[in-house]
């Protein structure tokens, strides 16, 4: 039987140098739907659970680090999250789909974690949100060849990164899962367990929200 401590491992980031026989073993299952993975884990095949785990982990650290503008908290939160949904398996219904009941298990921890966090200072994101370069003002400011161009990308970037952790946490929540994952208004919804409305309705406040704290920028 694996013990916590032995999936904690498995859990953690590969080294460049890991073997690769265990992707090897998993190869037969990589093709299986969750539904069958999820079968199989209730089973007691935890390899299936390391499918699982392949599939969805960056997914989630993406989000999680959004929320958090820190790697090691994202990186914890994650295979908190995991862990917890390793444990919970066994009395998943499958009312809801396996990413969504994984998703939600991550958000919530990643949300609780910011509530007890007591030091809500400057966070400065280590990486470009890829999301930045669709957006019309970074295009219309990257077609001006000027000498201040590249500060003025960077203050930019910083500027929106600080603005969304400004928001509230649930609000930054639906404003990573929609604008940054691409998640829609429905598995959003399913994920944080309200009505299509109403992540409609956070999205467009954070949305104001944002366009208020960077009303000098854009």
């Amino acid at each position: 039987m694996t013990t916590l401590r032995q999936l904690a491992e498995r859990l953690k980031p590969a080294s460049r140098h890991a073997a690769a026989a265990p992707v090897a073993q998993r190869s037969d299952l990589t093709h299986e739907e969750d539904e069958a993975l999820v079968a199989r884990v209730q089973r007691g095949e935890i390899r299936a659970f390391d499918v699982l785990v392949d599939r969805y982990k960056q997914r989630l650290y993406a989000t999680v680090y959004h929320m958090t503008g820190n790697h090691e908290d994202a990186n914890d939160l994650v295979q908190d999250a995991l862990i917890k949904a390793y444990k919970s398996l066994r009395s998943f219904k499958g009312q809801s789909s396996f990413y969504t009941w994984v998703y939600r298990i991550a958000v919530n921890r990643t949300i609780n974690f910011l509530k007890r966090r007591k030091d809500r200072g400057h966070v400065s994101l280590n990486d470009v949100d890829a999301s930045i370069e669709t957006d019309p003002d970074y295009v219309e400011l990257m077609s001006h060849v000027t000498p201040r161009r590249e500060a003025g990308l960077t203050e930019l970037q910083e500027k929106l990164n600080e603005a969304v952790q400004k928001l509230s946490d649930e609000h930054r929540a639906v404003v990573i899962m929609h604008d940054v994952q691409g998640m829609t208004h429905a598995d959003i919804a399913k994920v944080i367990r309200c009505s299509e409305g109403t992540v409609r309705s956070r999205l467009f406040y954070a949305r104001q929200q944002l366009q208020g704290l960077l009303s000098d920028y854009l």
